[in-house]
């Protein structure tokens, strides 16, 4: 099977996104320039960064709802279990023409792969945690994850090469 070119997309972004360190100062300055971005282009979005079940960073913005809670715990626990974006996971299960959280393998109460969910992956260690956002549509909340984090390292100038 050939990846889509949406696949391929997903899978360079999870290539090049990776810090080469990642701290409780980075959760906040990383978080805060999301936020800031999404303020002022008047999201009502939820922004969670999480080392595991450890929130570094929260912002409920104007608009968002209590939904957004269970949104960014399901789609930071689908990230956590698969180490890929809930994107690339929604993608790559469309693509097989099935989805894990049917048939009982994966419990909708518990996960989900919309997307807005995005790997804290480290140099050398790995997927350490999460980035989500909730409260746009799937592919929005995506690309404010991708794109701050984008904005972040390259301010920060943590770009991998690849």
């Amino acid at each position: 099977m050939s990846d889509s070119p949406r696949l391929a997309e997903l899978r360079a972004q999870e290539e090049e996104l990776v810090f080469a360190g990642f701290d409780n100062h980075d959760a906040w300055r990383l978080g805060s320039l999301i936020a800031n971005h999404a303020i002022s282009s008047g999201f009502g979005v939820a922004i969670d960064i999480r080392r595991h079940n450890i929130i570094l960073f929260r912002c409920v913005l104007p608009g968002a709802t209590s939904d957004q809670e269970e949104w960014i715990r399901r789609k930071s626990a689908a990230v956590l279990r698969f180490e890929h974006s809930t994107a690339l996971l929604s993608e790559e299960f469309r693509a097989r023409g099935h989805s894990p959280l049917g048939g009982g393998w994966l419990s909708h109460d518990d996960y989900t792969l919309a997307g807005g969910s995005f790997p804290i992956r480290v140099r050398g260690a790995g997927v350490i945690g999460t980035i989500t956002v909730s409260g746009l549509a799937s592919d929005e909340d995506h690309q404010l994850v991708v794109d701050g984090i984008r904005n972040y390292l390259a301010a920060a100038g943590g770009q991998e090469d690849t």
